[in-house]
C-alpha cells in the first residue's frame, strides 16, 4: 500500500531522480519555462517551490542548501536575484503546470511548468518587434528575384 508514500518516484533510483529534479529546476530557473512530461511536473512543483522558498528568506544558510541541491552558483545567483523577488508578495504556487495533450511519439502526456510571477522576459519581446518590423519595412519580392538571390548566396558562400 503507497499510504503517506508522497515521493513520486518517476521509475527511477533516488540517486537518478534527485539529479533528474535537479536539472530540471535548473531548466526552469534559467529558462522561466519547460516543456516536460507530466509526471515530472508534477514530481518538480515541490521542489521548485521549496528552491523560491528559500530564495525568498534570502540569507546565507539557505544560499548554501540551494547551491548543495542544485550546484550552479550562476542558476543560484539567478533564482536569489530575479525569481524569488518576482514572488516576494505571493504566500505559495510559485509554479503553473498546463496540460498540453498526448506527445505524438508514444502518447506521454506533456505539460509546460512555468513560473506565475514570472520577471518579464526581455528575449522574446525585442525578437517579435524586430521581426514584425522587418516584415514591415521589407516589401515582398518577385519570384524572381528571390530566386536569383537564393543562387547569389549560394554562390558567394561557395566561393568563400
Amino acid at each position: 500500500m503507497r499510504h503517506r508514500s508522497k515521493t513520486v518516484k518517476l521509475k527511477r533510483n533516488a540517486s537518478h531522480r534527485k539529479a533528474l529534479l535537479a536539472n530540471m529546476a535548473i531548466s526552469l530557473i534559467e529558462h522561466g519555462r519547460i516543456k516536460t512530461t507530466l509526471g515530472k511536473a508534477k514530481a518538480l512543483r515541490p521542489v521548485a517551490e521549496k528552491l523560491i522558498t528559500l530564495a525568498k528568506r534570502d540569507d546565507l544558510h539557505s544560499r548554501r542548501l540551494a547551491i548543495a541541491f542544485l550546484r550552479q552558483k550562476e542558476t543560484v545567483q539567478k533564482l536569489f536575484t530575479e525569481t524569488a523577488p518576482a514572488a516576494k508578495d505571493r504566500q505559495g504556487g510559485y509554479c503553473r503546470i498546463t496540460k498540453l495533450g498526448a506527445r505524438m511519439s508514444d502518447s506521454a502526456p506533456m505539460a509546460i511548468i512555468e513560473w506565475v510571477d514570472q520577471p518579464a522576459s526581455d528575449e522574446e519581446a525585442p525578437a517579435v518587434e524586430v521581426a514584425a518590423q522587418e516584415e514591415a519595412s521589407t516589401p515582398a519580392p518577385k519570384k524572381k528575384a528571390a530566386k536569383k538571390k537564393a543562387s547569389e548566396e549560394v554562390v558567394d558562400v561557395a566561393a568563400e
